[in-house]
Parts: C-alpha cells; structure tokens; sequence
C-alpha cells in the first residue's frame, strides 16, 4: 500500500512529471531527465489524489495557523540549507546532487543569464520551504502543484477528477466560481493550497523585492501561470508580476545537470549575497 505520508519514490517526483506536461523543445527530452526501474506515473496520481482530496480550505488555515508562528527552528541561512540537505534521496537518478546543489545550480544557471543578484538569490533560495518535510509534513502538503482553495477547482488542475473527494467540492460556500473571494480581487487575498511554495513567501516577505516573494509565493501554480485559469482573481499588478514567475519557471525544470558546483568556490559569493538581502538568522 502507497503511504499518505509519501506516495513519491523521490520528492522530485512532481517536478518530472511537470517535464512531460510542459516541455521546453529547446531543452532535453523527458526521456533524457530521470528513467526509474519501475513506472512512476502511479504514484504521481496517487500523490496528487492524496493532495486533491486533503487540501481543503480548513487545511489550508490549519496548517499557516500551525507554521506561520516559525517555532520550529532558529538557523542562519547557509545553516538552513544544510538542515535540508538531510533530505538527499538516493532514489533519485537523474542527479547524484543533494538539494545545495541543486539550489546552487539553479541560482547559477540565474546568475549566469545577468540577471538581478535578488534574483539570483531566489533561484537559491526557492526550495528551502521543503524543510517542511523535516518538521513531519505529509508531501502532498509539500511539494504539487499549487492551486487556490475556497472556490471551485478549476479543471486546468493537473488531475481534476480527484477533487471529487474534496469536501470543499460539495460545499456551497467554496464550489462556486469565486467561493469566498471577490472578482479580481488580487492573489494577495487567495489562499493558496498549502506547501513549500506559501511557507518560503511567509519567511521572505519582510526581506525579498516584490518580484522575488511572487517567484517564491506562485513559481508551483501552474494552472495559471501556464494555463491563465484563474484570471477572474487575479488583479492587474498580479498579472505584471506573474512575468516574472514565468521567467524564473525554466531555471527551476531545467537547470540540472551532472556536473557539481563547486560548493566551497561558491560559498563566499552567495553569504555575501545573503548578508545583503537577510538577516543573520531564520526562524523556521
């Protein structure tokens, strides 16, 4: 029997399955990324009914009640990202590279472009909220696809037809087009389903620009930032920002590779570029 704590063979699971669902012609294939032994696309829909029928709005404000008090840990950044280093998975073979590198291939392949040094910052930065797991979270409360909660699910959702187990799906106050919200009423007032994407804006929003905390808050909602389904809540300057989580989505799929950062080489630079944008330490 698959677990409701971790239906996933690996956390990056989810992120493999969006390399079929949106590929970039100019990157490699999805055959070329990661091959398992055994198929995974079963326990990605059980992942993903997992998260379709438990994400309810209720959850939603239990869980940013529970976490958004950061009493779980006090750490400095570089101290953070070792913390998540523990979550190494050795099932996955598309790279032997634990989540620093990977952090810091991301923020490279950024830095490389010319981009921002926030910017830059972000594609570090922008997996950190998987700590949850490390704190007893369930992945389907981690990691997925993210999506509003408190109105009707839009069948742009990767796996619509789970949704049919949501309670919030038979509720009149959250099926309807707008649920509890006003038309175009800006995101900043939607709660979203509840993962590592939420939990990073909340611990950034007094320190990261503006573009940076949409990156962090949306870079997993795909159903809009892809598929525009949720137009009629965003407002104007939602749909400005959005260009930037559209900017920062390839460096996220795309930027793995075999080949290592060299993490000592690189370490001075980006406690230089954290010193610049956080304070001395976090609280988790």
């Amino acid at each position: 029997m698959i677990s409701e704590t971790a239906p996933l063979t690996s956390l990056d699971q989810w992120e493999d399955d969006l390399l079929s669902r949106y590929p970039e012609p100019e990157h490699k294939s999805k055959e070329d990324y990661r091959n398992y032994d055994s198929p995974e696309r079963d326990t990605v829909r059980e992942f993903y009914r997992l998260n379709h029928t438990y994400q309810t709005y209720d959850f939603v404000l239990e869980k940013e009640w529970e976490f958004l008090k950061f009493d779980k840990k006090e750490l400095p950044v570089w101290g953070a990202m070792e913390f998540l280093n523990t979550l190494v998975d050795d099932s996955d073979p598309d790279t032997d590279l634990d989540q620093l590198q990977h952090l810091l291939q991301t923020a490279e392949a950024i830095r490389a472009d010319g981009h921002p040094d926030w910017f830059v910052l972000t594609g570090f930065l922008h997996d950190m909220g998987k700590v949850l797991c490390l704190f007893g979270e369930s992945q389907w409360a981690v990691v997925g696809d993210t999506f509003p909660v408190g109105c009707q699910h839009s069948d742009k959702i990767v796996y619509p037809e789970f949704f049919v187990n949501n309670p919030d799906s038979r509720d009149e106050r959250y099926n309807t087009k707008y649920g509890v919200y006003e038309p175009n009423c800006g995101l900043r007032n939607v709660h979203m389903s509840w993962g590592h994407d939420e939990y990073l804006y909340q611990i950034m929003k007094d320190y990261m620009p503006e573009p940076a905390l949409y990156m962090m808050r949306y870079h997993s909602f795909y159903s809009q930032h892809r598929e525009e389904a949720y137009n009629h809540l965003m407002d104007e300057h939602d749909h400005e920002m959005f260009k930037w989580v559209r900017k920062f989505n390839p460096y996220d799929l795309y930027s793995k590779s075999p080949k290592p950062p060299v993490v000592s080489e690189l370490k001075p630079y980006y406690e230089d570029l954290i010193a610049k944008y956080l304070p001395a330490s976090l609280r988790l």
